[in-house]
Protein backbone atom coordinates (compact mmCIF):
# COMPACT_ATOMS: atom_id res chain seq x y z
CA UNK A 1 0.00 0.00 0.00
CA UNK A 2 1.40 3.38 -1.05
CA UNK A 3 1.72 5.75 1.90
CA UNK A 4 0.51 9.28 1.23
CA UNK A 5 2.81 11.41 3.36
CA UNK A 6 3.11 15.13 3.94
CA UNK A 7 6.59 16.65 3.89
CA UNK A 8 7.10 16.29 7.64
CA UNK A 9 6.17 12.60 7.69
CA UNK A 10 8.23 11.94 4.58
CA UNK A 11 11.29 13.46 6.25
CA UNK A 12 10.73 11.23 9.28
CA UNK A 13 10.38 8.10 7.16
CA UNK A 14 13.50 8.99 5.17
CA UNK A 15 15.47 9.49 8.40
CA UNK A 16 14.35 6.09 9.70
CA UNK A 17 15.16 4.44 6.36
CA UNK A 18 18.67 5.92 6.54
CA UNK A 19 19.08 4.58 10.08
CA UNK A 20 17.89 1.15 8.95
CA UNK A 21 20.44 1.20 6.15
CA UNK A 22 23.24 2.09 8.60
CA UNK A 23 22.11 -0.53 11.10
CA UNK A 24 22.17 -3.17 8.37
CA UNK A 25 25.72 -2.19 7.46
CA UNK A 26 26.77 -2.42 11.11
CA UNK A 27 25.29 -5.92 11.37
CA UNK A 28 26.89 -6.89 8.07
CA UNK A 29 30.28 -5.69 9.29
CA UNK A 30 30.12 -7.84 12.42
CA UNK A 31 29.08 -10.97 10.55
CA UNK A 32 31.64 -10.48 7.77
CA UNK A 33 34.44 -10.00 10.28
CA UNK A 34 33.31 -13.09 12.19
CA UNK A 35 33.36 -15.04 8.94
CA UNK A 36 36.84 -13.84 7.98
CA UNK A 37 38.16 -14.51 11.50
CA UNK A 38 36.55 -17.88 12.29
CA UNK A 39 35.77 -19.08 8.77
CA UNK A 40 32.13 -19.77 9.61
CA UNK A 41 28.74 -18.07 9.63
CA UNK A 42 27.18 -17.28 12.98
CA UNK A 43 23.73 -18.85 12.93
CA UNK A 44 22.41 -17.24 16.10
CA UNK A 45 20.89 -13.77 15.43
CA UNK A 46 20.35 -13.20 19.17
CA UNK A 47 24.07 -12.71 19.66
CA UNK A 48 23.91 -10.03 16.99
CA UNK A 49 21.04 -8.33 18.84
CA UNK A 50 23.04 -8.23 22.05
CA UNK A 51 26.15 -6.93 20.30
CA UNK A 52 24.28 -4.05 18.64
CA UNK A 53 21.97 -3.18 21.54
CA UNK A 54 23.97 -0.06 22.39
CA UNK A 55 24.39 1.00 18.77
CA UNK A 56 22.82 4.48 18.19
CA UNK A 57 21.15 3.33 14.96
CA UNK A 58 19.65 0.38 16.86
CA UNK A 59 18.28 2.60 19.62
CA UNK A 60 16.48 4.89 17.16
CA UNK A 61 14.03 2.05 16.48
CA UNK A 62 11.58 0.29 18.70
CA UNK A 63 13.49 -2.73 20.02
CA UNK A 64 11.49 -5.38 18.14
CA UNK A 65 11.80 -3.46 14.85
CA UNK A 66 15.59 -3.17 15.34
CA UNK A 67 15.79 -6.88 16.11
CA UNK A 68 13.95 -7.68 12.89
CA UNK A 69 16.47 -5.62 10.90
CA UNK A 70 19.38 -7.54 12.45
CA UNK A 71 17.61 -10.87 11.98
CA UNK A 72 17.13 -10.20 8.26
CA UNK A 73 20.86 -9.54 7.88
CA UNK A 74 21.68 -12.75 9.78
CA UNK A 75 19.29 -14.71 7.57
CA UNK A 76 21.07 -13.49 4.44
CA UNK A 77 24.35 -14.91 5.79
CA UNK A 78 22.63 -18.15 6.77
CA UNK A 79 21.25 -18.46 3.23
CA UNK A 80 24.75 -17.98 1.86
CA UNK A 81 26.02 -20.77 4.11
CA UNK A 82 23.25 -23.14 3.00
CA UNK A 83 23.99 -22.48 -0.68
CA UNK A 84 27.66 -23.46 -0.46
CA UNK A 85 27.02 -27.26 -0.27
CA UNK A 86 24.71 -26.95 -3.30
CA UNK A 87 27.52 -25.23 -5.20
CA UNK A 88 29.94 -28.05 -4.35
CA UNK A 89 27.42 -30.71 -5.41
CA UNK A 90 26.80 -28.95 -8.73
CA UNK A 91 23.18 -27.99 -8.03
CA UNK A 92 23.97 -24.29 -8.49
CA UNK A 93 25.11 -22.78 -11.76
CA UNK A 94 26.51 -19.54 -10.33
CA UNK A 95 28.67 -19.08 -7.24
CA UNK A 96 26.88 -17.25 -4.40
CA UNK A 97 28.54 -14.16 -2.93
CA UNK A 98 28.99 -13.31 0.71
CA UNK A 99 26.46 -10.56 1.59
CA UNK A 100 27.95 -7.13 0.93
CA UNK A 101 27.46 -3.69 2.45
CA UNK A 102 24.59 -1.54 1.33
CA UNK A 103 25.18 1.72 -0.50
CA UNK A 104 26.32 4.58 1.75
CA UNK A 105 23.52 7.06 2.60
CA UNK A 106 20.99 4.72 1.00
CA UNK A 107 17.52 3.84 2.27
CA UNK A 108 16.38 0.49 3.64
CA UNK A 109 13.11 -0.81 5.00
CA UNK A 110 12.25 -2.06 8.47
CA UNK A 111 9.68 -4.44 9.93
CA UNK A 112 7.30 -4.50 12.88
CA UNK A 113 6.04 -7.85 14.24
CA UNK A 114 2.35 -8.04 15.08
CA UNK A 115 2.84 -7.69 18.84
CA UNK A 116 4.53 -4.29 18.37
CA UNK A 117 1.48 -2.87 16.57
CA UNK A 118 -1.73 -1.43 17.94
CA UNK A 119 -4.90 -0.50 16.05
CA UNK A 120 -7.36 2.27 16.85
CA UNK A 121 -10.71 1.19 15.42
CA UNK A 122 -12.18 4.70 15.72
CA UNK A 123 -9.53 6.44 13.62
CA UNK A 124 -8.66 3.42 11.47
CA UNK A 125 -4.93 3.96 12.10
CA UNK A 126 -2.18 1.53 13.05
CA UNK A 127 0.40 2.83 15.51
CA UNK A 128 4.08 2.18 14.75
CA UNK A 129 6.17 2.70 17.94
CA UNK A 130 9.63 4.29 17.84
CA UNK A 131 12.63 4.06 20.17
CA UNK A 132 13.34 6.14 23.25
CA UNK A 133 16.32 7.78 21.54
CA UNK A 134 14.06 8.96 18.72
CA UNK A 135 11.60 10.37 21.27
CA UNK A 136 14.40 12.22 23.05
CA UNK A 137 15.61 13.75 19.78
CA UNK A 138 12.31 14.68 18.14
CA UNK A 139 9.71 14.75 20.89
CA UNK A 140 7.31 12.03 19.66
CA UNK A 141 7.39 8.24 19.92
CA UNK A 142 5.17 6.83 17.18
CA UNK A 143 4.03 6.99 13.57
CA UNK A 144 0.67 6.08 12.09
CA UNK A 145 -0.44 4.35 8.88
CA UNK A 146 -3.95 3.79 7.59
CA UNK A 147 -5.42 0.31 7.98
CA UNK A 148 -6.51 -1.17 4.60
CA UNK A 149 -10.21 -1.93 4.32
CA UNK A 150 -9.68 -5.40 2.81
CA UNK A 151 -7.51 -6.74 5.66
CA UNK A 152 -8.46 -7.57 9.23
CA UNK A 153 -6.01 -6.44 11.89
CA UNK A 154 -6.16 -9.88 13.51
CA UNK A 155 -4.84 -11.47 10.30
CA UNK A 156 -1.66 -9.36 10.18
CA UNK A 157 1.57 -11.16 11.12
CA UNK A 158 3.95 -8.28 10.49
CA UNK A 159 4.09 -4.89 8.81
CA UNK A 160 6.99 -3.81 6.60
CA UNK A 161 7.86 -0.26 5.63
CA UNK A 162 9.60 -0.26 2.24
CA UNK A 163 11.24 2.75 0.54
CA UNK A 164 11.24 2.63 -3.25
CA UNK A 165 12.08 5.33 -5.78
CA UNK A 166 11.16 8.25 -3.55
CA UNK A 167 7.99 6.61 -2.24
CA UNK A 168 7.19 4.60 0.88
CA UNK A 169 4.99 1.52 0.98
CA UNK A 170 3.38 -0.38 3.83
CA UNK A 171 3.45 -4.10 3.15
CA UNK A 172 1.11 -6.19 5.30
CA UNK A 173 2.18 -9.80 5.77
CA UNK A 174 -0.79 -12.03 6.54
CA UNK A 175 -1.30 -15.73 6.93
CA UNK A 176 -2.10 -17.27 3.57
CA UNK A 177 -5.61 -18.57 3.30
CA UNK A 178 -6.09 -22.27 2.69
CA UNK A 179 -6.21 -23.62 -0.86
CA UNK A 180 -9.70 -23.45 -2.27
CA UNK A 181 -10.87 -26.99 -2.94
CA UNK A 182 -12.51 -27.14 -6.38
CA UNK A 183 -13.65 -30.13 -8.39
CA UNK A 184 -11.89 -29.18 -11.63
CA UNK A 185 -11.25 -31.61 -14.46
CA UNK A 186 -7.48 -32.24 -14.58
CA UNK A 187 -7.81 -33.73 -18.07
CA UNK A 188 -8.90 -30.32 -19.38
CA UNK A 189 -5.70 -28.32 -19.93
CA UNK A 190 -4.56 -24.89 -21.11
CA UNK A 191 -1.20 -24.54 -22.88
CA UNK A 192 0.65 -21.22 -22.46
CA UNK A 193 3.35 -20.05 -24.87
CA UNK A 194 5.16 -16.85 -23.72
CA UNK A 195 6.40 -14.22 -26.17
CA UNK A 196 6.88 -10.48 -26.66
CA UNK A 197 4.22 -8.98 -28.97
CA UNK A 198 1.95 -11.85 -27.98
CA UNK A 199 2.80 -11.98 -24.29
CA UNK A 200 0.92 -15.23 -23.73
CA UNK A 201 -0.67 -17.42 -26.38
CA UNK A 202 -3.18 -19.79 -24.80
CA UNK A 203 -4.59 -22.95 -26.38
CA UNK A 204 -7.07 -25.20 -24.51
CA UNK A 205 -7.52 -28.88 -25.33
CA UNK A 206 -11.29 -28.53 -24.93
CA UNK A 207 -11.99 -27.36 -28.49
CA UNK A 208 -12.77 -23.81 -27.34
CA UNK A 209 -11.22 -20.81 -29.08
CA UNK A 210 -7.56 -20.06 -28.40
CA UNK A 211 -6.67 -16.55 -27.22
CA UNK A 212 -3.72 -14.18 -26.93
CA UNK A 213 -2.74 -11.78 -24.15
CA UNK A 214 -1.54 -8.70 -26.02
CA UNK A 215 2.02 -7.57 -25.31
CA UNK A 216 2.25 -4.52 -27.58
CA UNK A 217 1.17 -2.07 -24.87
CA UNK A 218 3.68 -3.42 -22.35
CA UNK A 219 6.44 -3.31 -24.96
CA UNK A 220 5.47 0.27 -25.81
CA UNK A 221 5.66 1.31 -22.15
CA UNK A 222 9.11 -0.25 -21.86
CA UNK A 223 10.36 1.49 -25.00
CA UNK A 224 9.06 4.87 -23.81
CA UNK A 225 10.64 4.34 -20.40
CA UNK A 226 14.01 3.48 -21.96
CA UNK A 227 13.81 6.53 -24.21
CA UNK A 228 13.14 8.82 -21.24
CA UNK A 229 16.01 7.30 -19.24
CA UNK A 230 18.41 7.69 -22.18
CA UNK A 231 17.41 11.34 -22.61
CA UNK A 232 17.84 12.20 -18.93
CA UNK A 233 21.16 10.34 -18.60
CA UNK A 234 22.68 11.77 -21.77
CA UNK A 235 26.02 13.38 -20.92
CA UNK A 236 25.73 12.39 -17.25
CA UNK A 237 28.32 10.29 -15.35
CA UNK A 238 27.93 6.56 -14.70
CA UNK A 239 25.41 5.84 -11.95
CA UNK A 240 23.62 9.19 -12.28
CA UNK A 241 20.21 9.27 -10.58
CA UNK A 242 17.70 11.99 -9.75
CA UNK A 243 14.08 12.45 -8.72
CA UNK A 244 12.83 12.41 -12.30
CA UNK A 245 14.41 9.01 -12.93
CA UNK A 246 12.98 7.72 -9.65
CA UNK A 247 9.51 8.95 -10.62
CA UNK A 248 9.41 7.38 -14.09
CA UNK A 249 10.96 4.14 -12.80
CA UNK A 250 8.38 3.81 -10.04
CA UNK A 251 5.58 4.57 -12.50
CA UNK A 252 6.74 1.83 -14.87
CA UNK A 253 7.17 -0.63 -12.00
CA UNK A 254 3.55 -0.07 -11.00
CA UNK A 255 2.38 -0.52 -14.60
CA UNK A 256 4.31 -3.79 -14.89
CA UNK A 257 2.92 -5.08 -11.60
CA UNK A 258 -0.59 -4.17 -12.74
CA UNK A 259 -0.07 -6.02 -16.04
CA UNK A 260 1.24 -9.13 -14.30
CA UNK A 261 -1.65 -9.27 -11.81
CA UNK A 262 -4.36 -8.64 -14.41
CA UNK A 263 -2.97 -11.22 -16.82
CA UNK A 264 -2.57 -13.91 -14.14
CA UNK A 265 -6.08 -13.24 -12.87
CA UNK A 266 -7.47 -13.48 -16.41
CA UNK A 267 -5.80 -16.86 -16.98
CA UNK A 268 -7.07 -18.33 -13.71
CA UNK A 269 -10.55 -16.87 -14.25
CA UNK A 270 -10.67 -18.52 -17.68
CA UNK A 271 -9.70 -21.88 -16.17
CA UNK A 272 -12.32 -21.66 -13.42
CA UNK A 273 -15.02 -20.61 -15.88
CA UNK A 274 -14.23 -23.44 -18.34
CA UNK A 275 -13.59 -26.18 -15.73
CA UNK A 276 -9.92 -26.44 -16.69
CA UNK A 277 -7.87 -28.16 -14.00
CA UNK A 278 -4.39 -28.07 -15.57
CA UNK A 279 -2.20 -25.20 -16.81
CA UNK A 280 0.92 -26.06 -18.82
CA UNK A 281 3.50 -23.26 -19.11
CA UNK A 282 6.30 -23.53 -21.68
CA UNK A 283 9.55 -22.29 -20.17
CA UNK A 284 13.25 -22.81 -20.70
CA UNK A 285 15.35 -22.10 -17.60
CA UNK A 286 17.92 -19.36 -18.19
CA UNK A 287 16.37 -18.45 -21.53
CA UNK A 288 17.45 -14.82 -21.07
CA UNK A 289 21.02 -15.57 -19.99
CA UNK A 290 23.56 -14.48 -22.58
CA UNK A 291 20.87 -14.01 -25.21
CA UNK A 292 22.08 -12.44 -28.46
CA UNK A 293 19.29 -11.24 -30.74
CA UNK A 294 20.60 -7.73 -31.31
CA UNK A 295 20.68 -4.77 -28.93
CA UNK A 296 17.08 -3.69 -29.53
CA UNK A 297 15.53 -7.17 -29.31
CA UNK A 298 17.67 -8.10 -26.31
CA UNK A 299 16.26 -5.10 -24.43
CA UNK A 300 12.67 -6.09 -25.27
CA UNK A 301 13.15 -9.71 -24.20
CA UNK A 302 15.11 -9.08 -21.01
CA UNK A 303 12.79 -6.32 -19.75
CA UNK A 304 9.57 -8.26 -20.39
CA UNK A 305 8.51 -9.60 -16.95
CA UNK A 306 7.48 -13.07 -18.15
CA UNK A 307 9.21 -14.85 -15.27
CA UNK A 308 7.24 -12.76 -12.76
CA UNK A 309 4.05 -13.55 -14.69
CA UNK A 310 4.79 -17.29 -14.61
CA UNK A 311 5.37 -17.17 -10.86
CA UNK A 312 2.16 -15.23 -10.27
CA UNK A 313 0.10 -17.63 -12.40
CA UNK A 314 1.59 -20.54 -10.45
CA UNK A 315 0.67 -18.89 -7.14
CA UNK A 316 -2.94 -18.29 -8.19
CA UNK A 317 -3.24 -21.79 -9.66
CA UNK A 318 -2.02 -23.39 -6.42
CA UNK A 319 -4.41 -21.25 -4.40
CA UNK A 320 -7.39 -22.20 -6.56
CA UNK A 321 -6.66 -25.92 -6.82
CA UNK A 322 -5.44 -25.81 -10.43
CA UNK A 323 -2.54 -28.08 -11.38
CA UNK A 324 0.39 -25.99 -12.67
CA UNK A 325 2.94 -27.77 -14.88
CA UNK A 326 6.11 -26.18 -16.25
CA UNK A 327 7.73 -27.83 -19.26
CA UNK A 328 10.67 -27.02 -21.52
CA UNK A 329 9.57 -25.66 -24.90
CA UNK A 330 12.39 -26.69 -27.22
CA UNK A 331 11.38 -26.82 -30.93
CA UNK A 332 7.71 -26.15 -30.18
CA UNK A 333 7.75 -23.17 -32.55
CA UNK A 334 9.41 -25.07 -35.41
CA UNK A 335 7.55 -28.38 -35.24
CA UNK A 336 4.13 -28.75 -36.86
CA UNK A 337 1.39 -29.69 -34.41
CA UNK A 338 -1.13 -30.74 -37.06
CA UNK A 339 1.46 -32.94 -38.78
CA UNK A 340 2.53 -34.57 -35.52
CA UNK A 341 6.22 -33.73 -35.76
CA UNK A 342 8.42 -35.20 -33.02
CA UNK A 343 9.49 -32.79 -30.27
CA UNK A 344 13.07 -33.45 -29.16
CA UNK A 345 14.50 -31.92 -26.02
CA UNK A 346 17.13 -29.19 -26.21
CA UNK A 347 20.49 -30.68 -27.16
CA UNK A 348 18.94 -34.02 -28.18
CA UNK A 349 17.74 -33.17 -31.68
CA UNK A 350 18.67 -35.90 -34.22
CA UNK A 351 20.73 -34.75 -37.20
CA UNK A 352 17.98 -35.90 -39.56
CA UNK A 353 15.21 -33.97 -37.77
CA UNK A 354 13.35 -31.46 -39.92
CA UNK A 355 9.99 -29.76 -39.32
CA UNK A 356 7.14 -30.57 -41.68
CA UNK A 357 5.91 -26.97 -41.83
CA UNK A 358 7.39 -23.56 -42.54
CA UNK A 359 6.83 -19.97 -41.44
CA UNK A 360 6.23 -18.00 -44.64
CA UNK A 361 5.72 -14.73 -42.78
CA UNK A 362 5.64 -13.35 -39.27
CA UNK A 363 2.89 -14.84 -37.11
CA UNK A 364 1.92 -17.50 -39.63
CA UNK A 365 2.72 -21.23 -39.75
CA UNK A 366 2.15 -23.30 -42.90
CA UNK A 367 1.69 -27.03 -42.44
CA UNK A 368 2.82 -29.78 -44.79
CA UNK A 369 -0.62 -29.82 -46.38
CA UNK A 370 -0.45 -26.07 -47.05
CA UNK A 371 -2.87 -25.08 -44.27
CA UNK A 372 -2.04 -21.81 -42.54
CA UNK A 373 -2.48 -21.42 -38.77
CA UNK A 374 -1.29 -18.95 -36.15
CA UNK A 375 2.40 -19.59 -35.40
CA UNK A 376 2.13 -18.91 -31.66
CA UNK A 377 -0.96 -21.09 -31.34
CA UNK A 378 1.01 -23.87 -33.03
CA UNK A 379 3.71 -23.39 -30.36
CA UNK A 380 1.20 -23.42 -27.47
CA UNK A 381 -0.40 -26.60 -28.82
CA UNK A 382 3.01 -28.26 -29.05
CA UNK A 383 3.65 -27.28 -25.42
CA UNK A 384 0.57 -29.34 -24.52
CA UNK A 385 1.93 -32.17 -26.64
CA UNK A 386 5.19 -32.10 -24.66
CA UNK A 387 3.29 -33.38 -21.60
CA UNK A 388 0.46 -35.21 -23.37
CA UNK A 389 1.56 -38.68 -22.30
CA UNK A 390 2.79 -37.63 -18.87
CA UNK A 391 -0.53 -36.01 -17.91
CA UNK A 392 -2.81 -38.25 -19.96
CA UNK A 393 -4.22 -35.40 -22.04
CA UNK A 394 -6.49 -35.84 -25.04
CA UNK A 395 -5.62 -33.34 -27.79
CA UNK A 396 -8.08 -34.60 -30.39
CA UNK A 397 -10.15 -31.41 -30.19
CA UNK A 398 -7.15 -29.14 -30.86
CA UNK A 399 -7.79 -28.75 -34.58
CA UNK A 400 -7.04 -26.19 -37.28
CA UNK A 401 -10.11 -24.11 -36.34
CA UNK A 402 -8.79 -23.70 -32.76
CA UNK A 403 -5.33 -22.68 -33.97
CA UNK A 404 -6.29 -20.28 -36.77
CA UNK A 405 -8.06 -17.21 -35.40
CA UNK A 406 -7.27 -16.56 -31.70
CA UNK A 407 -9.07 -13.90 -29.71
CA UNK A 408 -6.82 -11.07 -28.53
CA UNK A 409 -7.17 -9.75 -24.98
CA UNK A 410 -5.91 -6.24 -24.26
CA UNK A 411 -5.68 -6.01 -20.50
CA UNK A 412 -5.60 -2.18 -20.29
CA UNK A 413 -8.60 -1.51 -22.52
CA UNK A 414 -12.24 -1.65 -21.55
CA UNK A 415 -14.05 -1.77 -24.89
CA UNK A 416 -14.50 -4.52 -27.45
CA UNK A 417 -12.87 -3.63 -30.78
CA UNK A 418 -12.07 -5.24 -34.09
CA UNK A 419 -8.71 -5.26 -35.78
CA UNK A 420 -8.09 -6.77 -39.21
CA UNK A 421 -11.23 -8.86 -38.88
CA UNK A 422 -10.18 -10.40 -35.57
CA UNK A 423 -12.41 -9.94 -32.55
CA UNK A 424 -10.57 -8.32 -29.65
CA UNK A 425 -12.29 -8.86 -26.32
CA UNK A 426 -11.06 -7.56 -23.04
CA UNK A 427 -11.47 -9.13 -19.61
CA UNK A 428 -10.44 -6.91 -16.71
Amino acid sequence: MLLKLDQHDKNVFEFLAQQSNKLRNCATYLLRQAYFTFGDILDDPFGLHAELKTNPHYQIFYSQAAQQVCTEVAESFTSYKELLPQLVSGQLKDKPNLPKYRKKNGLAGWTYPKQALSFDIETGLIRLPLGNTFKALFGFDSLFVTMPHNIKFEAIKELRILPRNGCFYAEFVCKQSDTIIRELDKSRALGLDPGINNWLTCVPNTGDNSFIIDGFKLKSLTQWYNKQVATIKEGKPQGFWNEKLAYITEKRNRQVKDAVNKTARLIVHYCLTHNIGTVVFGWNQGNKDGIETGKVNNQKIVQTPTSRLKKRIEELCNHNGIQFVETEESYTSKASFLDGDSLPKYGEKPDSWKPSGTRPKRGQYKTKAGECINADCNGAANILRKVETQLGLNLAKVCRAVLTLPTRFRIWETKTKKRNGTAIDVLV
